[in-house]
């Protein structure tokens, strides 16, 4: 398994100037961009005749990672070239969230089980119930394939995001990649970092990704209660205050984030569901906890393929995470080479969601706020 990376910018163009020695040899090419320059059809059709027999996934992001270092306004290319693995591409449009449930039903029917050892899902950031695609996803597929990804996302504007799958960028699109071979090594985990304050407070009204009421209330009064001075921002400014949601007192919560408000039904749209019956607090960031989350992601991936560096490492980090970090953002991905190596290509992107399981132990989850990072080797 060969990798070789580059990345575009309007200021620079290609840098390096050398990229794209791959030609024929390369079976996927990973695009993560901001929304113009992965819409541009000059750049593509360029990236395109750099690999003619590639396949082609990507997504719109709110920032790009290329190695060591965290971009705005930039495309950043991701070619691989496998000695002995094989994939097979997927994708379907959206309708609208209810429909997310069913479209990760379809996607998982479209993967040839046989042979089958992962799926990596990319996914339009604002239509979609996260939650509900991550179960399609799950019910279809063998019990031993895992399943990681992320949701596209559109910076700080939450407007529109795009995904593409061999053909140009589209909005509401879901994409899969599933990888065939007995040569392939694949890590994940998903890990966080942030801190709980507040009491729990009972989810009474919700419908599926939709919250109505906490504690009988008003849930978006609440909330704002809570924020503040940063209410007048939301949605974007609840990204810096994410709930978390548990069943029980005994359960680790999963963390959600706001996608957008409604004030006339006064009503807030999550990536994933918030049932009824269920408990949400309020968290905030702790800097440090941040940056230990990404290097404990990095440490639970780097064990899965055996302790030894792997050749690219996909990192999906969320929005809110560089919005609380701001300029000590590389820190998260400084921490995970320090536990990759030098020699793993790393590449990945800022999104609306992750998709992955907190551990190999651990069942696939649609989370917000985390550190997600999916590590592949070939034998």
């Amino acid at each position: 398994m060969k990798v070789e990376q580059g990345r575009w910018t309007d200021a620079i163009g290609w840098n390096p100037p050398a990229f794209g020695t791959f030609g024929e040899s390369a079976d996927l090419v990973l695009l993560f961009g901001v929304n113009p320059i992965l819409n541009d059809p000059e750049i593509l059709d360029t990236i395109r005749r750099m690999y003619p027999r590639a396949h082609f996934l990507g997504c719109s992001t709110a920032g790009e990672i290329y190695e060591t270092s965290v971009m705005d306004d930039s495309l950043v290319v991701t070619a691989v070239s496998f000695d002995s693995t094989k994939l097979k591409l997927a994708s379907i449009e959206l309708s609208d969230a209810s429909s997310s449930l069913d479209a990760g039903e379809r996607l998982a029917e479209k993967l040839v089980p046989e042979g089958l050892v992962h799926v990596f899902v990319l996914s339009d950031g604002l239509q979609v119930n996260g939650s509900d695609l991550v179960t399609g996803l799950t019910n279809k597929l063998p019990d031993n394939v895992t399943v990681t990804g992320g949701l596209s996302g559109d910076a700080g504007r939450f407007e529109k995001t795009y995904v593409l799958c061999d053909d140009i960028p589209e909005q509401g699109k879901i994409a899969v990649v599933g990888f065939y071979g007995n040569d392939l090594k694949v890590g994940y985990a998903s890990l966080g970092g942030w801190d709980s304050f507040g009491p729990d407070r009972l989810i009474t009204r919700s419908e599926r990704n939709v919250l109505y009421e906490l504690d009988g209330e008003s849930a978006l009064e609440l909330y704002k209660s809570y924020l503040g001075d940063h209410a007048s921002g939301l949605p974007a400014t609840g990204l810096l205050f994410p709930l978390s949601v548990r069943r029980n007192e005994d359960e680790k919560g999963i963390v959600r984030t706001i996608l957008a408000v409604d004030e006339e039904t006064q009503s807030m749209t999550f990536a994933g569901d918030l049932p009824e019956g269920y408990y949400a607090r309020l968290m905030k960031a702790n800097f440090n906890r941040l940056v230990d989350g990404a290097a404990g992601a990095a440490r639970s991936s780097y064990e899965e393929v055996g302790l030894a560096s792997p050749d690219l490492a996909i990192l999906i980090s969320c929005v809110g995470r560089k919005m609380v970090l701001k300029q000590r953002i590389e820190e998260e991905v400084e921490a995970v080479r320090e536990v990759l190596g030098e020699k793993t290509a790393m590449t990945g992107f800022y999104s609306y969601g992750e998709i992955s399981p907190f551990t190999p132990s651990a069942k696939c989850e649609l989370h917000n706020q985390t550190m997600t990072i999916t590590t592949f080797s070939e034998k």
